[in-house]
């Protein structure tokens, strides 16, 4: 990002490793010390990328990549195996802003994602899934660019592959994706034998806030041990396992929210609960002939306007100060990602939050917590097949950021802040366990570093 453009955010990241049928009675803590170790560095790492001026794009892509190399997780080097005694393997990214102004020439600042599947000897999986999100073909201007890509947001392999060649991606042999531990669980899943540690369902993936109020997801995986051959998850498939958005809300002076869209025109939407039936006439008369209007209104040229209360109340609300709150949001999934795919989890998430005109779910906490919390939308779609098949298990991570475009800096649900906003990191899940590893602050606004795989410490 270019120098000129201010800092108004506070860098904020999570990273997941997968979710799954993880007990403490199964994690010996020889195997717990390495997923830790593991899991910790990346989270140094990428938060030293996003702090020395890294896009969020580039460094969620960065930590993914890590860990596609660690054989611990399920995704680039240690992928599960096919029923065939195959690799296939999906990645995926996606980008939005916080910001009002988006600019098609900054990665991350215009809502774009992409996802490929199938692939069997790209060594980052996650990096070819960036470069099919910045290869579109076209600028800003519409005018082709010669850079190879196109404007697809799901490419497969071998196709995708023959791109990644072109592209100078790094390729390695079958022989590096092999390894004694995915193998051993293959052979024990053909012959019916249940794993003690299920971490077939390890998803991998990292959501970022850089200092300029752009979101990134990217999310790895090797899919579900003896998937059938050709087999494609949520990992690659927009909206099941991985989502991010932003959205625009007009405040009323006291802050109280009058209307959520995307925003095109925010006077179309002046509407509250003691108008609504106007409202729906309003839309209506706009829509329709006059001559109809007349038909269904014959008392009245205009239905919405025509009595003086209505006339009154538009006209005190036309006069009350505005404020416009942008909201952005990025998610990430990690378990089964059948069940994922079945509930759109991580958009049904993120329209949960946008669309609800209930007090609930008002933060992105508690609308994942609806989709992959306890007896969640997740955990329900496995409906008598809960905890028997591992049907519905997983988890999502995710950030929200939000930004008061007339204001000063404004913090996460309204309050007056010094200095740079940020993110709210948040995550929930139904299984056993799910490993994740964030920063946050504490009490006296220094950064801590978190690393966990169940609701309470191990130990």
């Amino acid at each position: 990002m270019p120098d000129s453009i201010p800092a108004t955010f506070k860098p904020t990241l999570i990273l997941h490793g997968g979710a799954g049928n993880i007990h403490r009675s199964t994690l010996p803590p020889d195997l717990y010390a390495r997923y830790h170790a593991s899991l910790l560095s990346y989270l140094r790492s990428t938060k030293e990328l996003l702090n020395s001026g890294a896009s969020a794009l580039d460094a969620a892509v960065h930590a993914v990549s890590l860990l596609e190399d660690d054989e611990l997780f399920n995704c680039g080097r240690g992928s599960v195996f096919t029923s065939a005694g195959t690799i296939e393997m999906e990645a995926s990214v996606m980008v939005t802003t916080v910001n009002n102004s988006p600019n098609d020439e900054t990665p991350g600042s215009i809502k774009r994602g992409a996802g490929v599947m199938g692939l069997r000897n790209v060594r980052h999986p996650i990096q070819l899934a960036k470069e099919c999100l910045l290869r579109t073909g076209y600028d800003a201007n519409g005018d082709p660019t010669g850079d190879g890509g196109n404007m697809h947001s799901q490419l497969m392999a071998p196709y995708v592959e023959e791109l990644a060649r072109a592209w100078g991606l790094e390729f390695k042999p079958d022989g590096w994706f092999w390894t004694k531990r995915r193998w051993e669980e293959h052979r024990r899943g053909l012959k019916g034998e249940k794993e003690p540690i299920s971490m077939s369902q390890g998803t991998v993936g990292c959501v970022c806030l850089d200092r300029w109020g752009n979101l990134a997801v990217a999310t790895s995986t090797g899919g579900l041990t003896n998937k059938l051959p050709g087999r494609i998850g949520d990992t690659p498939t927009l909206g099941a396992g991985f989502w991010a958005e932003a959205w625009e809300e007009v405040l009323r002076a006291a802050g109280g929210m009058v209307y959520r869209s995307s925003m095109s025109n925010p006077r179309d939407a002046d509407t509250d609960a003691s108008s609504g039936a106007s409202a729906i006439r309003r839309m209506v008369a706009d829509c329709i002939p006059p001559a109809v209007n007349r038909l269904l209104w014959p008392d009245t040229r205009l239905p919405s306007l025509e009595r003086s209360s209505e006339k009154q109340a538009l006209l005190e609300r036309e006069s009350t100060p505005r404020r416009v709150r942008r909201r952005a949001v990025a998610l990430s999934g990690t378990g089964n990602g059948d069940s994922f795919l079945r509930v759109a989890a991580a958009r049904t998430a993120c329209a949960m939050l946008r669309y609800s005109q209930s007090s609930v779910p008002r933060t992105l906490a508690e609308a994942v917590t609806a989709v992959t919390g306890p007896d969640g939308e997740l955990q329900r779609s496995a409906g008598r097949r809960w905890g028997k098949t591992g049907e519905g298990e997983g988890g999502i991570i995710g950030i929200e950021a939000e930004t008061v475009l007339d204001a000063t800096v404004t913090g996460l649900h309204g309050e007056q802040k010094k200095g740079l906003s940020r993110g709210k990191v948040v995550f929930d899940f139904n299984c056993g366990g799910m490993w994740r590893a964030w920063v946050e602050e504490d009490a006296t606004g220094k950064d801590v570093e978190r690393v966990m795989v169940f609701r309470e410490e191990y130990q």
